[in-house]
């Protein structure tokens, strides 16, 4: 029974794998150095303006009208006692404020990354390994703002809705990680066929290997807990938050364009089998229909 699962589990995994190695080696060259810091640059001078200006007003705005008005909205008064009285104004509301940001920080590193940085590593990618892939452009520009904002939106729904399963145990560890690798595969999947795949080998590739490419979401979105964690710590230590939430988007840019570059590979080999087996079919067909005429 084992022997069975582990025989269609290797296939699956080796191209998940090599796609994985490759992504190492080429996150590691010199030429992904730009693409990496021009995403950071343009999110921390964003949102450093955004947090200097906005995040006390939206802590003071929580603190009014949910904590000293509601009590809490029931759930402080549980808050253990070695927290101290001071606590649903120091730690709970910064970190409740730190929480309805996140998802937003997180939109505006992956826009910049897929706007600047997810070009350049296709076409490092390509040049290393997939020059001599046709390009087919299947998918747009608009196509790719399309699909990263539909999901966006899907998945903040998603979030919203499965906010009180989090409470029991397992679903807090699982939802994120499944909501997290569904959101990065549907945006960096498209993204990385776009150039090459023409509409119908997008199409079936996304549908063929869902399965892997969810898996490789679900790793990558848990490399993203690390900034997660970073970010919200910020509200036990708003001291020094200014450097928590830098290595944070920092390590948010690494990761994403590590994703992107994960993505790539996977994609462009299995559209490459994918065009193999279908010069293969013709070479068939065209034989048969030579042997019928004779």
């Amino acid at each position: 029974m084992h022997g069975r699962i582990f025989q269609k589990v290797i296939p699956l995994m080796r191209p998940i794998l090599i796609s994985f190695g490759r992504a190492v080696l080429s996150q590691l060259h010199y030429r992904m150095l730009m693409p990496t810091l021009l995403p950071f640059f343009l999110s921390i001078l964003i949102w450093g303006l955004a947090l200097w200006w906005g995040l006390q007003p939206l802590i003071d705005w929580l603190q009014k009208n949910y904590f000293a008005s509601n009590a809490g909205i029931g759930f402080v008064n549980y808050i253990p006692a070695w927290l101290g009285l001071g606590a649903r104004k120091t730690v709970i509301v910064p970190w409740l404020a730190l929480w309805l940001l996140l998802p937003w920080i997180i939109l505006t590193v992956l826009l910049f990354v897929d706007v600047f940085a997810l070009p350049a590593t296709v076409r490092h990618v390509c040049c290393r390994h997939f020059s001599a892939l046709e390009l087919r452009e299947g998918g747009s520009l608009l196509g790719s703002i399309w699909t990263a904002f539909s999901a966006f939106l899907l998945f903040c729904v998603l979030w919203l809705v499965t906010l009180p399963l989090w409470l029991i145990s397992p679903f807090a560890l699982l939802i994120p990680l499944v909501l997290w690798g569904w959101l990065i595969y549907r945006v960096f999947a498209y993204e990385a066929l776009a150039a090459h795949a023409d509409k119908q080998e997008l199409r079936s590739i996304l549908r063929t290997h869902r399965w892997p490419l969810l898996v490789i979401g679900i790793i990558t979105g848990a490399m993203g807990a690390a900034p997660t964690v970073l970010w919200l710590g910020g509200a036990l230590l708003l001291v020094v938050f200014p450097l928590l939430a830098t290595g944070s988007i920092l390590l948010y840019v690494l990761v994403f364009v590590f994703t992107g570059l994960w993505f790539e590979y996977y994609c462009l080999e299995a559209l490459a089998k994918y065009r193999s087996a279908g010069q293969v079919s013709i070479i068939i067909t065209k034989r048969d229909d030579r042997e019928e005429i004779h």
